[in-house]
């Protein structure tokens, strides 16, 4: 018996809306990717709490060694108005360092990366600088300038400075030459070809060098609070281990560490905002978000 191919039924049509089908499905996706990406870090946080808490509960950890995640917050609830004053005192003297860091690594950046001679005659020097430990800087800044806010500023800089002025320098260095040759013959002046075309290119750099200069910056503050400051989360952590108070010490590096990841988010917002162009990910999504 011969066997008739089936043949596809013209007279079918589509149920109204079924067109737009494939727009909805792609919408839902992206928003279930998107609400995903926003949950999992909260997610790996807690797991890692958790985990932690376990750890210690089950094998019976001493507190002096490594407190239980219930025992630090503890901590932290009952010392909250000290911790927030020193917190405070932390947060204004990173941020003074940082943004000193930002002004001149941002200049010493576009001088090292448009002028060759500059790069040269500099460079070696700035990299010798930022191999010394910085720790042992924050003596000789007591000297100079005493104990108190000035050292943990200064350290703050000393350690936010380098990444910006290079990746700054970076970004204008890298312009490419055919573009340079091609808009000088058009008549532009170096310094134009600098603003027009090597200050935005060198964003993206910047503002990378900002998220990792700003996590330095609050290092370098607790370190010079820990050896030369009467106050701040440094000073805190230094008076709380000497008590062998091991959950308050534990307290300030966690709020250490929420002001540091509140100063990463603000710069990635800012990131977005200026250089989105540079970010996007191909299904349309900025990445860090």
């Amino acid at each position: 018996m011969r066997r008739v191919p089936m043949q596809p039924d013209d007279t079918r049509t589509a149920a109204p809306g079924s067109e737009d089908l494939p727009i909805l499905v792609r919408r839902t996706s992206f928003f279930e990717r998107r609400a995903v990406r926003q949950a999992l870090p909260w997610v790996v946080i807690a797991g890692m709490f958790v985990f932690w808490e376990v750890f210690v509960r089950v094998f019976s950890v001493p507190e002096f060694v490594l407190p239980a995640p219930s025992a630090i917050f503890h901590e932290l609830w009952r010392w909250r108005v000290p911790i927030l004053e020193n917190s405070w005192q932390t947060l204004m003297t990173t941020l003074v360092g940082f943004a000193f860091a930002i002004v001149i690594g941002a200049i010493g950046g576009v001088a090292l990366g448009s002028s060759r001679i500059i790069y040269d005659g500099f460079y070696p020097a700035l990299i010798a600088f930022n191999s010394i430990p910085k720790v042992a800087v924050i003596p000789v800044l007591v000297i100079w300038f005493g104990i108190g806010t000035v050292p943990a500023v200064i350290t703050a800089f000393l350690l936010s400075f380098f990444p910006i002025l290079v990746n700054v320098a970076t970004g204008i260095a890298t312009v490419e030459p055919e573009l340079r040759d091609v808009l000088r013959a058009l008549g532009a002046s170096k310094r134009q070809v600098i603003m027009k075309v090597g200050l935005p290119r060198a964003m993206p750099y910047f503002f990378a060098s900002l998220k990792i200069a700003m996590t330095v910056a609050f290092v370098g503050s607790i370190v010079a609070e820990t050896v030369a400051a009467n106050a701040g989360i440094g000073h805190l952590m230094l008076v709380a281990s000497s008590r062998f108070e091991v959950p308050l010490a534990f307290a300030g590096l966690i709020v250490t560490g929420l002001m540091g990841v509140g100063m990463y988010v603000i710069c990635v917002a800012i990131e977005q905002r200026m250089t989105g162009w540079a970010m996007r990910g191909s299904d349309g999504v900025a990445f860090g978000n």
